[in-house]
């Protein structure tokens, strides 16, 4: 999957894996290892069977906002980048036509 990132100052967090060591500290292993899945991805439906992922899409003022677990309270928050985003005839997300996402957060605890 293609992967960009929003601010840019995000994807510096995340260029090499010193950068990931020093902002993301003890969490800095699964967040490597979530951004490699979603890298070797081809479609995020890929996720539905990392169940330790919890690939899920957010509700109410978050709508259009999916999630992916890195702990229990921690997630990378993104959004479907295709142009139109690609959805089903119910109007849902079809999960298997996203091949571009946007990261927006990585490490927020939501909850």
């Amino acid at each position: 999957m293609q992967i960009n990132y929003k601010p840019k100052k995000l994807e510096k967090s995340v260029k090499d894996s010193r950068a990931i060591i020093k902002n993301y500290g003890t969490r800095a292993k699964l967040v490597k290892k979530r951004l490699d899945e979603l890298t070797a991805a081809p479609n995020l439906s890929d996720f539905k069977n990392i169940p330790q992922a919890n690939c899920h899409e957010l509700k109410n003022n978050r709508k259009g906002e999916l999630a992916i677990d890195i702990s229990a309270n921690h997630r990378i928050i993104f959004l479907p980048d295709n142009e139109p985003v690609p959805t089903k005839a119910d109007g849902g997300l079809n999960w298997e036509k996203v091949t571009r996402i946007i990261i927006i957060s990585i490490g927020e605890d939501y909850h």
